[in-house]
């Protein structure tokens, strides 16, 4: 059984532990230690590893700490070049190719994001496998037999546009979210393009505070696709 907990999700961190009743691991360490541990309940060191997508910092703030607590960082190399990250805790991943991480086979894959080196992950335990993508404005890959999808959904265009008319978002933001983030429509193509047969659940990461619409969001994934919708963590 797969269980995904978010300790975090936004602009202002993300953080997320995913096991599969084997192997717990993190999927971004963007907030403060302090609030990992919290998240945890102070079980930091039941930890298997540490996936980092890309080098900005809400996704990769506690890296140094994370690995100083005892957690092996696995990134790509532009990520660990960004982050000064050297020694026997960082392991590189190469995109397409895979590794395995205790009951896991993790394999990283391109995301198209303003961030050299960003990925995406993909997750394999038994029957189980796990799509992790975030800060990417479109994903060119396609997946089979997925049976839990972790995918950003930013921002609505519509909520976007009608806040750059009333000046409430720079028209400079705007543009770099269109070439950087995942919008709720690009969300329902990706969603359509992908076998969702075995699909159980699929989890909203990383809402925009301003552009986005989180009761309509999980409303037309549901009607989209007919399954489970969860919006992760606070926004």
């Amino acid at each position: 059984m797969i269980e995904i907990t978010a300790l975090a999700s936004g602009s202002a961190g993300n953080c997320y532990r995913v096991t599969d009743g084997s192997t717990p691991l993190l999927l971004e360490a963007g907030i403060p230690i302090k609030a990992i541990k919290q998240g945890l309940e102070y079980r930091l060191n039941e930890i298997q590893a540490c996936l980092i997508s890309h080098s900005h910092n809400d996704h990769c703030r506690s890296a140094g700490d994370v690995m100083r607590a005892g957690v092996t960082c696995y990134m790509s190399k532009p990520t660990a070049e960004a982050l000064g990250a050297t020694g026997y805790r960082v392991r590189i991943l190469e995109p397409r190719v895979q590794t395995k991480i205790g009951s896991w086979t993790v394999l990283p894959f391109e995301t198209q994001h303003d961030c050299p080196g960003s990925m995406g992950f993909l997750l394999a335990s038994g029957q189980y496998k796990v799509v992790y993508i975030t800060d990417s404005y479109y994903v060119k890959w396609r997946f089979r037999g997925l049976t839990h999808i972790m995918v950003e959904c930013n921002y609505a265009k519509d909520i976007l546009d009608a806040n750059v008319a009333q000046g409430l978002v720079p028209a400079a933001m705007r543009d770099r979210l269109l070439q950087s983030h995942f919008s709720l429509a690009n969300v329902k193509d990706f969603l359509r393009a992908n076998d969702l047969s075995r699909v159980e659940e699929i989890h909203l990461l990383h809402l925009s505070d301003g552009n986005s619409d989180e009761a309509r969001f999980k409303r037309e994934i549901q009607e989209l696709t007919g399954k489970p919708v969860y919006v992760a963590g606070s926004r």
